[in-house]
Order: structure tokens, then C-alpha cells, then sequence
């Protein structure tokens, strides 16, 4: 059983403190540095009236990196088993002889 940390992460310039799984915190701490380089990213490049507009171009970065992910995996998936079904047929074909 994993004990609970205490920890606090800033994004935005706000502090989050939080009560994790010891085997969470490398990721959540990795996950808040790249949203505040994201965000220091956004507000160099556009303008941007508030946080609040930022961290929404961040969330929908985030998702829609996921979104292509499950999408390019589900391709592959799909390529995967109409090779295996190839493979198979021309077993088959080889040990019906």
C-alpha cells in the first residue's frame, strides 16, 4: 500500500496543495511544470486577457494530445488485426496441404 504525500504544486501562480500517492508525485509534478511552460509558451505568443483564457488553450492542448493518441492507437489496432488475419489464413491455407 502506497503511503500519502503532502505536497504542494503551483500552476499559474497559484499553489495547490494536495494529498497524493507517493507513486503520483513525480507525474503530478511533471504535469504542472509542462503546464506552466505551456503557459508561459501561450501568453509569449498570443494575446491573452487573463489566466483564465490560458489555462483553457492548456486543457484543450492536453486533450486533444489524448484525443490523437487514442486515435493513432486504435488505427494501429485495427492494422494489427487484419495482418494477424492474413497471417492466419495463410496458415491455414499452409496446413490444409
Amino acid at each position: 500500500m502506497d503511503e500519502k504525500l503532502k505536497i504542494k504544486l503551483s500552476i499559474a501562480d497559484r499553489v495547490y496543495p494536495l494529498t497524493v500517492e507517493m507513486s503520483q508525485e513525480e507525474g503530478l509534478r511533471s504535469a504542472s511544470k509542462k503546464i506552466d511552460q505551456m503557459i508561459k509558451q501561450f501568453e509569449e505568443n498570443y494575446a491573452v486577457r487573463d489566466k483564465q483564457d490560458v489555462l483553457a488553450m492548456c486543457a484543450l492542448q492536453f486533450a486533444s494530445q489524448l484525443e490523437q493518441r487514442q486515435l493513432d492507437h486504435s488505427i494501429d489496432g485495427k492494422e494489427t488485426i487484419e495482418r494477424l488475419g492474413k497471417i492466419n489464413d495463410l496458415l491455414v491455407k499452409y496446413l490444409d496441404k
